[in-house]
């Protein structure tokens, strides 16, 4: 074997297509392009996705799903361990927009089960979640609720 007669494997190499160069070559006149219509002329070859050719597409039939309550947005969560930072062994919802623990633009506060908690504390017109509430429980805390609540 010499360096000079070393060439590739038979079909590994093809030569380049030439298109529009006559009839001969077997893409002549409209290049392998068609006739007419967007895909023949140059630069329209694009569609946007989602395009259906002018039939209502997938994403506009299919039903909206999905919901976010802007009400949510009024309760603010706070964890049961922030809980234990607090000083005071009654705490209401003024104690917890001191302690900085609600943002201002809150109107309810819930406590949620993350973390535990040593202290013993009454919360007054707070929401809780059930883990929330048996961890306050087994404290020796209580939950009250606020007039309307229930």
């Amino acid at each position: 074997m010499k360096m000079n007669t070393l060439k590739p494997a038979d079909g590994a190499r093809q030569d380049r297509k030439r298109v529009g160069r006559g009839i001969g070559s077997g893409l002549g006149k409209t290049a392998g392009r068609g006739h007419k219509g967007s895909f023949a002329r140059s630069g329209k070859g694009k569609i946007k996705a989602g395009f259906e050719g002018g039939q209502m597409p997938m994403q506009r039939r299919l039903p909206k799903i999905g919901f976010r309550s802007k009400r949510a947005l009024d309760v603010a969560e706070v964890l049961l361990y922030q809980l234990d930072k607090l000083d005071a062994g009654t705490i209401d919802f003024a104690a917890l927009r001191a302690a900085k623990l609600v943002p201002s633009s809150a109107k309810q506060a819930k406590i949620v089960k993350k973390g535990d908690i040593t202290k013993k504390f009454v919360l007054s017109g707070l929401l809780a979640t059930a883990g929330a509430k048996a961890a306050i429980e087994a404290a020796g805390g209580k939950l009250e609720a606020a007039a309307g609540q229930e």
